[in-house]
């Protein structure tokens, strides 16, 4: 007798068919790539799917990864990227590792030599099991043709289980282009954690002695619905509420309990009261890597000096650098909707927890900085004036400090930034977002450097119909490596200068308009006038080099390094 829910095999199709079908059955609307002739194949399969699956063709790999890193942040889903052998990959390797920091979830498809040609160092043969181990959750090769169901589906499993990541999958051209009678796989049904009730019970007891406890939210899993949960923990547990580096958006920075964000130029007083007084740390999500511990300083390891309760939906996070009192492996979601269904104690913590937002937010005041364009102004300014859903990117360096500071995120997903550090990323990130989100305000914060790195990927924002607004903080000078070149070696500046091109006509050569703005108060009618702009628009910010941070000027860190010398 026939097993009824059985399926029998399609007729015979060639391998890059086979593929584009598996990604079509697993919901992918859109990818990334720089064609070449290595996986033809799958752009072929592709062109059948063209009314459902958009092929957004890049300009550099490197824009085509961190596309991808964006997009599958903002859908919560694996995104995909496709790229060719050797030099592609390469690029594309930026983009790769920024996403298995940042545990977003993507698959990246390279196309690979023909399996006769292997380990004779074909043309732009590499290896990538090697190339990628180190920065990927799973690197495999599909050598057979019919065996490609199941690399899919189990590349979208590990992509989306435990702590999110990016998969690499090699295709040789032979497989490709050969033909198998297969079965399809079913669409993808990943399993996420939820906390055992003997840790919840736990849990209870450990917030019933807890004076002065406090909430952190970071890492992978998140959601709009976790942000939403995560304002009512802190009103039912009385706790204040803190985000990780780059996590800005996790919850609302509007909520009364929203104490800031730990991480680059935190509230002083923030990282004071997590060092020193708080008795209780309930973190969700976050790995507490170098940025957000202040190079492993704010929390005492291996064991901190306070109850450290930590929550992550990959268990081999838990202990890796901090052992905790409770470890709870659990989807942030799940984790959250237990908690919410506990009983809260009767414990008057309000002493506690007010002031935290007020500081918070006195902290967000704009300081006085050398030169006649104030970013700290700026920043505020786009902050209350643009909608709460604007989506803003950045890559690195110290102006991303400005926006870190002083912008207020209101809902999630309103910030995409590489918790990498990885320069480069903030114009593809915003291309990406507009792509997905073509009716909200996308702003790319880029300073000069970091901006050159990408501005080509303002062709594929044009091809697109992608209207950003893309606003270039130009000191003339790698920022943050002159900032530190003065306070290690102070006056002896080298390669950290840059001679930059008049970026208003670069950017009206992709057809995209824009002007230069050099006082604070001329900031306002640009900016209307960047709103109106149907095709994107570039305001470039030309601040005085001297204004390296909000707190201290270039002479300012010069001097502390002279007297740290001299001492």
């Amino acid at each position: 007798m026939s097993n009824p829910t059985m399926q029998s095999p399609k007729p015979p199709r060639h391998g890059g068919r086979i593929l584009a079908d598996q990604l079509a059955i697993l919901g992918v609307e859109k990818i990334f790539c720089v064609p070449g002739e290595s996986y033809l194949g799958l752009l072929d399969g592709l062109y059948d799917h063209r009314d459902t699956i958009d092929v957004i063709t890049c300009r550099h790999e490197g824009g085509a990864a961190n596309m991808a890193d964006a997009y599958g942040k903002l859908v919560g889903k694996p995104a995909v990227c496709a790229v060719t052998r050797g030099p592609g990959a390469t690029n594309a390797s930026n983009g790769v590792h920024t996403a298995f920091q940042d545990s977003t979830p993507m698959i990246v498809l390279i196309g690979q030599v023909a399996t006769s040609m292997m380990d004779r160092e074909a043309f732009q043969e590499i290896d990538y099991r090697r190339m990628f181990g180190e920065m990927a959750k799973w690197v495999a090769q599909i050598d057979d043709v019919a065996r490609i169901p199941e690399y899919i589906s189990r590349a979208w499993h590990v992509a989306m289980s435990g702590r999110p990541g990016p998969v690499v999958l090699a295709l040789p051209e032979d497989m490709l282009s050969s033909v198998a009678e297969v079965v399809d796989a079913r669409p993808a049904n990943p399993g996420f954690g939820a906390p055992a009730s003997e840790a919840m019970t736990q849990l209870s007891e450990m917030l019933s002695k807890a004076k002065k406890p406090m909430l952190v939210v970071g890492g992978p899993g998140w959601s709009a619905e976790a942000a939403k949960m995560t304002a009512e923990v802190a009103e039912k547990f009385d706790l204040p509420v803190a985000t990780t580096f780059r996590c800005q958006d996790y919850v609302d920075n509007g909520h009364p309990n929203y104490a800031g964000v730990i991480g680059i130029a935190a509230l002083p007083s923030l990282l004071e009261a997590v060092r020193g007084e708080v008795d209780l740390l309930i973190t969700i999500g976050s790995r507490w890597g170098e940025m957000t511990t202040q190079g492993y300083e704010l929390i005492e390891s291996p064991v901190p000096q306070m109850k450290f309760v930590h929550v992550h939906p990959g268990p081999e996070q838990l202990g890796h650098v901090y052992a905790p009192d409770l470890s709870v492996v659990s989807s942030a979601e799940n984790f959250l909707r237990a908690l919410l269904a506990m009983h809260a104690p009767e414990i008057d913590r309000s002493a506690w927890t007010q002031g935290f937002h007020a500081r918070y937010e006195a902290y967000r005041t704009p300081t006085e900085v050398p030169g006649d364009l104030n970013m700290g102004h700026v920043i505020r300014y786009v902050s209350d004036s643009l909608p709460a859903d604007t989506v803003f990117t950045n890559g690195a360096g110290n102006y991303a400090v400005w926006l870190h500071r002083f912008h207020a995120h209101r809902a999630y997903r309103t910030q995409l930034a590489p918790t990498s550090g990885s320069m480069g990323y903030s114009v593809p990130a915003a291309v990406a977002a507009k792509i997905a989100h073509p009716d909200r305000t996308v702003v790319s914060v880029a300073g000069d450097g970091c901006f050159l790195m990408t501005a080509q990927e303002m062709a594929t924002a044009k091809k697109y119909g992608a209207a950003v607004i893309y606003l270039v903080v130009n000191n003339g000078m790698y920022g943050t490596i002159r900032m530190h070149q003065e306070r290690n070696h102070p006056g002896r500046v080298i390669s950290t200068d840059l001679e930059n091109p008049d970026f208003v006509t670069y950017a009206k050569s992709f057809g995209i308009a824009g002007e230069v703005v050099r006082r604070t108060e001329d900031f306002a009618d640009a900016l209307v006038r960047a709103q109106a702009s149907d095709v994107g628009y570039l305001i470039e910010l030309q601040v005085d080099p001297e204004a390296l941070t909000p707190m201290a000027s270039l002479s300012d860190i010069r001097a502390q390094g002279e007297a740290a010398q001299a001492g």
